[in-house]
């Protein structure tokens, strides 16, 4: 079992890794770029919040999800699958939205996507169960893992914030794409997940500087 992301001890075990591994994960640490641990709660309700979340803005994810948690009582699988088209899209949900939490409550009643034991795989396991899924991308699988399940060694490689923050602290020439930024976070295995986070917190404090490169 990977010891999650769950206490602020672990956290700093995985930046002291991180820093040790890759010079420039060191100087981003010394200069005070910290990421905070930011877990939801795991399970059904958590991974339809990020499906929800999806491609629109937080206020707008806040809204169709507080309207979604009115008619969805408990947020469980099987009164998802109760509701109607109908009340789903009353809710603000897209057709693809709905197909996709459909499929996804259906994989947990059927014993195909096992939620309650994905903290007990190796992240490329975990993200290919979640994939399995009809609708559920590479991003939703692996926000699902480091943000629920606080997995340590998920990693977003799509994430366009992570993307640009790399280009910037690594002084790249483009924005890497997910393949070229998976493979370079080879490197930060098992702490994959620790990275994402010090990106993150990097791309808001690279952004209040005005893009100037890590060296």
């Amino acid at each position: 079992m990977a010891t999650l992301l769950e206490t602020e001890a672990v956290l700093k075990r995985g930046l002291k890794a991180l820093a040790k591994a890759d010079p420039v994960m060191a100087a981003l640490v010394a200069d005070g770029v910290t990421p905070k641990l930011r877990k939801r709660p795991p399970g059904f309700e958590g991974l339809a919040w990020i499906i929800v979340g999806q491609q629109v803005s937080t206020a707008s994810a806040a809204a169709i999800w507080g309207r979604l948690r009115m008619i969805l009582d408990p947020p469980s699988p099987e009164c998802f699958l109760s509701l109607s088209d109908e009340e789903l899209r009353a809710a603000g949900l897209s057709a693809m939205k709905v197909r996709t939490i459909r499929a996804t409550a259906s994989a947990i009643i059927e014993g195909l996507l096992p939620l309650d034991r994905l903290h007990e795989l190796p992240a490329d396991e975990a993200h290919d169960l979640l994939t399995g899924v009809k609708g559920i991308g590479p991003w939703t699988a692996d926000i699902y893992l480091l943000f629920c399940l606080g997995h340590p060694d998920a990693f977003p490689g799509g994430d366009l914030a992570v993307q640009e923050a790399a280009r910037i602290a690594y002084g790249l020439d483009m924005r890497p794409d997910a393949r070229a930024l998976t493979a370079l976070a080879e490197r930060w295995r098992p702490w994959r997940g620790v990275a994402a986070k010090v990106l993150w917190a990097y791309y808001r404090v690279a952004k209040a500087r005005e893009g100037s490169p890590v060296t």
